[in-house]
């Protein structure tokens, strides 16, 4: 069948299938950072509420830029634009600014999938090798012949979430098996998809969501215009991290959008428009269940015991809510951050971008003022809140040094009750993000508070000791590794460091 015969196929069933053509009009939304009229369906007084806290939220986070966009009665109902673009030039956040939807690729991806599985040209239980002939690259594994599109959109397709360096692909259990997040898998369908259709990612992608739902400001590749428009991403202590320029799509990572055309897409797959109903009800269905270790157990041994009130649908996750359920995914690249959370039953939901490493911070107490409640799915994330202190910390250290900002961090910590330190994991990360910047002095500032906070814990030792070796206090990196492996014999690392410096230090 040649494309062109190909494209008037999906388009003839894909009226047939909904009634309508596949398009969703421009819901309406606010002006930037500007509450909605006061018949927004009783979301004014939220709204207000979120223009307040916002701010407030973004400081404590340390992070820098922000878009948002509320839906109420299944539409975009407000949205808003906070921060900076640019920490260094200041410029700001606007509605037109776009960022970088990481895997929130993946459900927009999934929903393109689901169009060609009613139109017939892919059936989501048939093994993708059928489309897709060859070994792709996993070698002589006979595995490959078994995952299929619905292992692939659910997570079960055996494949680790992203390979290492140029290592060849490994299939690490039986597809169907179990959950594990995978980006891989989303790639290979991909790679199947573009054979199927005859085109790149980015045309198939254009002409089956984008264009059709309105989403003109989205793109899986680098547009020209984005010079203008997109944020620059911000690190964990508000230092600038550049930009990525996609020039090839990736189906689980590069699709370029803003909060407002994220919705759109949300208003679309909550109202199942453009799929067959039984299809739209298979999209929010549990397909799969997470185990409570969280997104890899590909590489990583299941507990066994699966995460509560969780569950995966063909390319969202599912968050149980009384007998029916929510969708919600994130998006991490590293140094920007992405979540959406809906409850087609309520017709409420939330889309939020960062350029910021912390940009997750932000989740739990905006979910709360969305939604109206906690989130099963933060918690399996181990997503907190910001840590009360910690965005003036991170200022302070950027700008006077770690032993000040230490001062000024346990001087205001005294007056609050200990669970609200900044955690353990947190501050190793700041000391690791000083040590690579070469502040080794203030790397060690940061790691010895570590541990004088969590003195059982290993790992802080370890790194604590890491730091002493780079700035050669060679005796007391001995003296630190030492402690790390009373507390954690198994720790492989640290005993192999250990066993350098003290060869070093002519102490074998």
């Amino acid at each position: 069948m040649t494309t062109a015969r190909r494209l008037v196929l999906v388009g003839s069933l894909l009226l047939s299938a909904t009634g309508m053509p596949l398009h969703a009009g421009t819901p309406p939304g606010g002006e930037q950072g500007q509450a909605p009229a006061a018949n927004a369906k009783g979301t004014d007084a939220s709204a207000v509420r979120l223009r307040q806290r916002i701010p407030e939220l973004m400081q404590q986070a340390g992070v820098q830029g922000v878009q948002i966009a509320v839906l109420r009665g299944g539409q975009t109902a407000w949205h808003g634009s906070f921060g900076l673009a640019n920490a260094e030039t200041r410029a700001p956040v606007t509605d037109a600014s776009v960022f970088e939807a990481a895997s929130l690729s993946k459900p927009v991806f999934a929903y393109a999938v689901l169009t060609l599985a009613d139109a017939g040209l892919i059936d989501l239980d048939t093994p993708i090798s059928k489309y897709l002939p060859g070994r792709y690259d996993v070698g002589d594994d006979a595995r490959l012949d078994v995952i299929t599109a619905r292992h692939v959109l659910s997570h079960q397709s055996g494949f680790p979430n992203w390979r290492t360096g140029s290592d060849a692909l490994r299939i690490y259990f039986t597809p169907g098996e179990r959950f594990s997040y995978s980006g891989e898998g989303f790639v290979y369908l991909a790679a199947a998809v573009e054979r199927l259709t005859g085109q790149t990612l980015e045309a198939f992608m254009r002409r089956t969501v984008l264009d059709p739902l309105g989403m003109t400001s989205s793109s899986y590749v680098w547009q020209s215009r984005y010079a203008s428009l997109k944020v620059y991403n911000h690190g964990l202590l508000g230092d600038l991290a550049g930009r990525r320029m996609p020039w090839r799509a990736n189906a689980a990572a590069s699709l370029h959008t803003t909060a407002e055309d994220y919705a759109r897409f949300v208003s679309a797959v909550i109202a199942g428009k453009g799929l067959r109903p039984a299809t739209a009800r298979a999209l929010m269905s549990p397909q799969s269940r997470p185990d409570e270790r969280g997104i890899n157990t590909a590489t990583v041994p299941p507990t066994g015991r699966l995460a509560p009130s969780l569950a995966w649908g063909l390319g969202i996750g599912l968050e149980q809510e009384g007998e029916a359920w929510s969708i919600w995914h994130w998006g991490d690249n590293g140094t920007t951050k992405a979540y959406v959370a809906a409850s087609p039953r309520r017709g409420i939901g939330v889309v939020l971008f960062a350029n910021s490493d912390n940009g997750l911070a932000l989740v739990p107490p905006i979910l709360a003022e969305v939604m109206g409640g906690p989130s099963s799915a933060c918690a399996w994330l181990k997503q907190q809140g910001p840590a009360p202190g910690f965005g003036p910390f991170v200022a302070s250290l950027r700008s006077s040094g770690a032993a000040a900002a230490l001062d000024g961090y346990r001087a205001s910590r005294a007056a609050r009750p200990a669970d609200q330190a900044i955690d353990e994991e947190t501050m190793n990360r700041i000391g690791y993000v000083l040590l690579r910047g070469k502040k080794v002095s203030d790397a060690i500032e940061v790691f010895t508070q570590n541990v004088a906070d969590h003195p059982d814990s290993w790992n802080v030792f370890d790194s604590l000791g890491e730091a002493y070796a780079a700035d050669g206090q060679t005796a007391l990196a001995i003296q630190t590794y030492e402690r790390s492996l009373q507390l954690n014999p198994a720790n492989a690392g640290g005993a192999e460091a250990l066993k350098k410096l003290r060869a070093a230090a002519g102490r074998d």
